[in-house]
C-alpha cells in the first residue's frame, strides 16, 4: 500500500519524529548532540519555523514544530542532510543515517499542544537516559530544561507554552513542572502518535466514527477542515507560472497587475501581493526568493505578505472560491 503524502501545511502544529536507519544510533556522544542542536537552532533562527518542544534520544528524536512561511519539508531536509554529512565525516562512515522519511503528524493545537509538550519532554526519562525528574530538569538535550530556565535558547518559543501556566515566569515554571510530573504516571501515550481519534472511539459501528486520518491527531471537524485544504492543494498541484497566478489574482480582485508588482502600500495591490505570496509558496511550492524577485519584495516583505495572504483567504471563502475556479479553467 503506497504511503500517504505528508500534510505540509503552514500554520499547523506538527509532531515530527526522526529515526536512525535500521534503528542505528544517530548520536554517539554529546559532541554529536551539540552538533545537531547547533544546526537545529541555527535553522530555527534563519526560518519562521516555531519550536515548542524537542528531545534527542539515542536512535531517534522528537520535535514539536509549526512551519509558517518556510515549508517543513525544506526545514527538515536542511537539518537532516547537513547533520548526516557531518556525522558521517566525523564517525568515518558512509551511507544513509536516517530512515528515508521522517514522520510528521499534524496536531490540533488547542487540544494537544500541552499534552505533546509533556509527552516529548518526558521521553528521555521514559527511555532511561535520566533517572528522575530532577535529572530531566537539567538534561541539556531537550526543551524541558529551557522551559524551566535552566538552559537558554532564543529560538525555542518558551513564551507560548509558559503563558498557559501563569502570568509571571516563576509561577508558570512551577505549574509547568507540576504538569510534567503528573504525566509520569500515565506511561506511554499511543494515542498521541496519529490516528488517535479512531483508537479513542473504541469499537463502534463504522458509520458512527468521526473523520480520521493516520497523519492527523485531532477531532473529526479538524480532520474535515484539513481535507478541504488538501483538496485545494491538489487542484493546484499542476504548478502554474507566477505570471499566470498574477493574472488570476489581479483579474479576480480587479487590480492592475503592474500595480501589484510595484512597491506600494495601497490596499488592493497589497492584498493581491499577499494572496500571491501565500498561494505561490505554500500551494505551488515556489521558494520565497523566487516570489520576492517576481514581486520586487525582500525576504521580510514576502514573509509578512504571505501571513497576511493566509488571513485574507481564510476569512473570505467567496474570494478563495473565485480564485480556485479561475485556476481550474
Amino acid at each position: 500500500m503506497p504511503r500517504l503524502a505528508r500534510l505540509d501545511i503552514s500554520g499547523l502544529l506538527q509532531h515530527v519524529v526522526v529515526r536512525g536507519i535500521d534503528r542505528c544510533d544517530i548520536f554517539n556522544d554529546d559532541y554529536d548532540r551539540q552538533l545537531f542542536v547547533d544546526r537545529f537552532f541555527l535553522l530555527l533562527s534563519e526560518t519562521d519555523v516555531r519550536c515548542y518542544a524537542w528531545a534527542l534520544l539515542s536512535n531517534h528524536a522528537h520535535f514539536l514544530l509549526m512551519p509558517t512561511t518556510t515549508p517543513l519539508s525544506y526545514f527538515m531536509r536542511r537539518l537532516l542532510t547537513g547533520y548526516a554529512v557531518s556525522f558521517n565525516r566525523r564517525n568515518k562512515r558512509s551511507g544513509h543515517l536516517f530512515q528515508n522519511r521522517y514522520k510528521s503528524i499534524v496536531c490540533e493545537e488547542e487540544t494537544y499542544l500541552l499534552e505533546l509538550v509533556r509527552y516529548i519532554h518526558l521521553n528521555p526519562l521514559r527511555a532511561g537516559m535520566v533517572a528522575s525528574l530532577e535529572e530531566l530538569d537539567q538534561f541539556p538535550w531537550s526543551g524541558h530544561s529551557v522551559l524551566l530556565g535552566n538552559r537558554k535558547s532564543d529560538v525555542q518559543d518558551s513564551g507560548a507554552i509558559l503563558e498557559r501556566f501563569g502570568k509571571d515566569a516563576t509561577t508558570a515554571q512551577l505549574n509547568y513542572r507540576h504538569f510534567v510530573s503528573e504525566g509520569i504516571k500515565t506511561g506511554r501515550r499511543d494515542d498521541l502518535v496519529g490516528g488517535g481519534l479512531k483508537r479513542s472511539q473504541g469499537e463502534r459501528r463504522h458509520e458512527e466514527y468521526e473523520s480520521f486520518d493516520e497523519r492527523v491527531l485531532g477531532g473529526g471537524n479538524f480532520v474535515d477542515g484539513l481535507k478541504r485544504e488538501c483538496a485545494l492543494r491538489d487542484k493546484m498541484n499542476a504548478v502554474i507560472s507566477l505570471t499566470r497566478l498574477l493574472e488570476i489574482v489581479s483579474g479576480t480582485l480587479k487590480v492592475d497587475p503592474d500595480l501589484i508588482r510595484r512597491p506600494s502600500k495601497s490596499r488592493a495591490p497589497a492584498a493581491a501581493r499577499a494572496i500571491i505570496c501565500q498561494l505561490a509558496i505554500f500551494e505551488l511550492g515556489y521558494r520565497g526568493k523566487e516570489v520576492g524577485k517576481f514581486l520586487h519584495l525582500g525576504p521580510t516583505g514576502v514573509s509578512l505578505a504571505s501571513r497576511r495572504g493566509k488571513k485574507i483567504l481564510k476569512s473570505d471563502a467567496v474570494l478563495l472560491k473565485e480564485i480556485m475556479s479561475s485556476i481550474d479553467k
